[in-house]
């Protein structure tokens, strides 16, 4: 094995900023956006659904189409910066979204105006996606791959991987206890101008991984690219990475669009009476370091080791966890057990997000950005929530009454045995994918 090609300073500085700050706001769009509209709006785990899928196929089509954009005219910065500045206003728009504020304008009673506020929460949300998209999933993503290459890139997805995990942490947390305090309005707009200045930030350090000059292809020959049968055929290792991944993030969203719903009205997650003291603190910033010192490790391990030893044990801890949470009853043993299939979690991500980019062709990364969305997105976005919802009303046996004193169903921990009955079926193509890792590795 060769030895690790080294990223600069100012390139792990940009892959921190910009995908710290991306996932926090992903973060908070796929948790707090799903509770803002359950406990605020008044909506139900139906319309989370709805919102969930519109906002994959927004996510999909935008990847697809600035991906594409981004090879055709050959930058990258302009896409990443200028996103985030506007991607951070989208986001200060929802605090000015309530059901009062609607029924104003309809002129119409807040009672009776939660349909119209549903569809706009579900319009800006799509909005949102599609800056967000457009400087995060389409351009940031393909400026990792173009300035990693198989020598350093599951260490820099070890990197990344322990950004959602700490986003999350940080937003349960930070943004739960804020909420409970000042109000969502409040939230939405400090997150929204942390955002817009990360954007400004990197006019400044991101360097632009190509040349800036325009290819001379065809945009819409190259927009359809990733889908031609024979393209395919020949990139047989990224479809089945992209199969692994597709059947993985389909396990993952049954239970995660639902999971801080869960945590308030199942296991007695209560912000605003959280005892955040400095020995807590320090307790968790030791946590957070040891887990992205050991997603580190994990990745240089896969970078040197190879990817197939890891497969199969990683997809067992993750099964493993989720089944155990069902049988927790209490916010502690949650926690714990959480940490299990959080891990599993947090392995089959570096794993599969390595193994996409080590098999995308390096002359069409702009375009395939897309495709990866369709199989990492869309596709378990509109699948998952779906099958969550309907667990949810199958196995509910709590309700919950809103601020408008209409009654729905709490999401039941049935929810995480449906989702490890889902990551088995990654096994596979994770079979085949593990025949071709070995069959490159043995160099036939």
């Amino acid at each position: 094995m060769s030895t690790s090609t080294k990223l600069g300073k100012k390139a792990m500085f940009n892959i921190i900023l910009f995908g710290f700050m991306g996932q926090v706001a992903w973060a908070v769009e796929n948790n707090y956006f799903n509770t803002f509209l359950f406990n605020v709006i008044g909506g139900s785990s139906t319309d989370i659904s709805h919102m969930v899928a519109a906002s994959s196929v927004v996510a999909v089509l935008t990847t697809l189409i600035m991906g594409t954009l981004s090879d055709k005219v050959n930058r990258r910065k302009v896409f990443i910066c200028a996103g985030y500045v506007a991607w951070g206003f989208t986001v200060m728009a929802f605090a000015f979204i309530s059901r009062e504020h609607i029924g104003g304008l309809l002129g119409i009673e807040p009672a009776a105006a939660l349909s119209a506020t549903v569809a706009v929460v579900i319009i800006m949300d799509c909005l949102m996606t599609f800056m967000g998209s457009t400087s995060n999933d389409a351009a940031f993503n393909a400026w990792i791959t173009d300035i990693t290459d198989n020598s350093n890139r599951a260490k820099t997805e070890g990197v990344l991987a322990t950004l959602p995990v700490l986003a999350l942490v940080i937003v349960t947390v930070a943004f739960g206890v804020l909420a409970s305090s000042f109000g969502y309005p409040a939230c939405f707009i400090g997150l929204g101008v942390l955002v817009t200045v990360c954007g400004i930030i990197g006019m400044f350090t991101v360097k632009d991984s190509l040349s800036g000059e325009k290819k001379n292809s065809n945009f819409w020959a190259d927009l359809i690219y990733g889908f031609r049968p024979s393209v395919v055929r020949s990139n047989k290792g990224l479809y089945l990475s992209l199969a692994c991944l597709c059947i993985f993030s389909v396990a993952v969203q049954v239970f995660f669009p639902y999971l801080f719903i869960y945590g308030q009205h199942q296991i007695g997650l209560d912000f605003g009476s959280l005892n955040i003291t400095p020995p807590v603190i320090i307790l968790a910033v030791a946590v957070i370091g040891l887990v992205i010192a050991g997603a580190v490790m994990m990745g240089s391990l896969m970078d040197k080791k190879g990817r197939a030893p890891f497969a199969v044990p990683s997809l067992f801890l993750l099964m493993a966890g989720l089944v155990a949470v069902f049988f927790a009853k209490d916010l502690i043993t949650f926690a714990i057990f959480a940490v299990v299939f959080l891990a599993g979690y947090g392995l089959i991500t570096i794993l599969l997000s390595a193994a996409v980019r080590d098999f995308t062709p390096e002359d069409k990364v702009g375009s395939f950005q897309g495709v990866r969305m369709i199989f990492g997105v869309m596709i378990p976005m509109i699948i998952g929530p779906a099958i969550g919802s309907a667990v949810t009303e199958t196995f509910a046996v709590k309700t919950y009454t809103n601020d408008y004193s209409e009654i729905v169903n709490v999401p039941p921990p049935h929810i995480f045995l449906a989702a490890a009955a889902v990551v088995l079926l990654v096994l596979i193509p994770l079979a085949f994918l593990i025949k071709e890792w070995k069959r490159i590795e043995a160099g036939k």
